[in-house]
């Protein structure tokens, strides 16, 4: 360890010495005060994605270092993730500061919290080794589990955490029992030197599939694939809103990362196996997630199933184990966090008086209460479901072409159906924002921030749509494309 490897790992460091501050500086507030906590948790974001843009990946210097012994990698994949992991959590600060203040619950632990969490994608995002991977995966799902129960007198909540921390430890078990044995394959725990080891072993080493398959199943439970989804809808429904649009959004930009970094990185030569295990769980996911969604009248259930369909769509790319098709579902995982946090931020705006809008009949004429915020969610709803010229057409179009080029043409055919038949669903909101009566017909407010924020974020879904090129090309990049 010397100064250049603390330099690497400034943003992590950033985020860490900031998360343990504000535990400090609430200690010292009053209620009225406590904006100060939301203004240090924005500073924090900020000043951790300025470090990260002026590192060497934006500057046109090494393409990839290594730090602490190859434990942690800082290359233009990881900073562009981690770049987008600020600016999503930055507007789920935002966000979530209305729900805080209108559900009574103000307080410096959500945003601690968060802080670990983005702490653990980051190190996600930059693992090395083995240990650096379980690492950040575990500092992730502790806090979430955290998170999901923070409404205390919430007994969905405290179910869903319930479940959530059942399961999460059944996969991680997983996932580490596959890790020892690959650890007892390759005598190592380091990414480089397991994939040396795998190309000297061989693609058809029993311990290698084996530990392969537990790792395979680990990576699919954080992504929500079928059939290892159980936990998603639970946990979306019984957390609160402004906790569903972290685990929605921000852990699913680390999970891309675990997965190339895992399986690409340092399981590449096994592909022939880890691709059709990726093959079943994209398919069941994107058929299973846009059917279930059909039938939801819950609007936060039926975005969780929405969120299984989308990262089918994300394993799509994934599948021919290329640089182009990691581009394309690394360009697909960011827009999904950005479509995903304003969807969840429409539910916080029209709770009130301690009750979510988690209802679909809750968005009934939406337009005519608030015709801005419709327009909003209405742009949110195109996107989704890939319609022309929004960003998440682009995303879909992007990973089918990859699914086209590696020859899996009925995979490719199976996505447009399921994808056209996932319109359904998000047109239905639509519909009841600009053809039904509202039911509630009170007024729909939020401070001129909430508003900014969320007004960027429409721009983003938008503007990332008509100019997709230059993040398509930041992502393509990426990867050496």
């Amino acid at each position: 360890m010397n100064s250049a490897h603390m330099m690497l790992a400034a943003p992590e460091l950033v985020v860490l010495i900031m998360a343990c501050v504000i535990m400090v500086v609430d200690l010292f507030l009053n209620d009225q005060r406590r904006g100060i906590i939301h203004m240090l948790a924005l500073l924090t974001v900020i000043f951790a994605a300025i470090i990260t843009l002026r590192g060497d990946s934006f500057s046109g210097g090494a393409l990839s270092v290594t730090a602490f012994d190859g434990s942690f990698i800082r290359d233009p994949m990881g900073d562009v993730l981690k770049v987008f992991s600020f600016v999503t959590m930055g507007l789920i600060f935002v966000y979530a500061k209305l729900y805080l203040r209108n559900f009574g619950i103000f307080r410096a632990d959500f945003y601690t919290l968060s802080l670990f969490s983005l702490l653990g994608v980051m190190l996600l995002i930059s693992a090395g080794s083995l240990v650096m991977v379980y690492l950040g995966l575990e500092l992730i799902s502790l806090s979430m589990y955290a998170l999901v129960a923070f409404r205390r007198e919430s007994r969905l909540g405290s179910e869903a955490a319930m479940k959530y921390f059942v399961l999460g430890s059944m996969a991680s078990g997983m996932l580490l029992y596959g890790m020892s044995m690959i650890y007892g394959a390759t005598g190592s725990l380091n990414l480089v030197d397991i994939a040396q080891a795998v190309q000297a072993r061989g693609a058809n080493d029993v311990m290698l599939v084996f530990g392969l398959v537990f790792i395979t199943v680990g990576v699919a439970f954080k992504f929500g694939l079928v059939p290892f989804h159980m936990w998603i809808p639970d946990v979306y429904h019984g957390a609160p809103a402004m906790v569903t649009l972290i685990i929605s959004s921000v852990p699913k930009l680390a999970a891309f990362a675990m997965i190339y970094r895992l399986l690409q990185s340092g399981l590449g030569d096994l592909h022939v196996h880890w691709q059709g295990m990726l093959e079943v769980l994209a398919c069941l996911s994107i058929i299973l997630g846009n059917l279930s969604a059909i039938m939801q009248t819950n609007i936060k259930r039926m975005l969780a199933y929405s969120t299984i369909s989308h990262m089918g769509f994300v394993m799509l790319g994934m599948l021919p184990g290329s640089a182009y098709g990691f581009g394309a579902s690394m360009y697909y995982v960011i827009v999904y966090a950005i479509m995903s946090v304003a969807s969840f931020a429409m539910i916080i705006v029209l709770s009130n008086n301690g009750v979510e809008a988690e209802n679909l009949d809750d968005f009934k004429g939406l337009n005519q209460r608030h015709p801005y915020y419709a327009a909003i969610m209405g742009l949110v709803m195109f996107s989704m479901a890939g319609v022309p010229p929004m960003v998440g057409f682009f995303a879909k179009f992007l990973v089918i072409k990859a699914v086209i080029d590696a020859g899996m043409m009925w995979l490719a055919i199976v996505a447009v159906i399921f994808a056209v038949v996932g319109a359904f669903y998000y047109l239905r909101v639509i519909k009841l924002m600009y053809f039904d009566e509202p039911e509630n017909v009170s007024e729909v407010q939020a401070p001129p921030d909430f508003g900014a924020a969320l007004t960027a974020n429409g721009l983003m879904i938008i503007g990332l749509g008509i100019f997709s090129s230059s993040l398509i090309a930041i992502c393509m990049t990426s990867f050496g494309v």
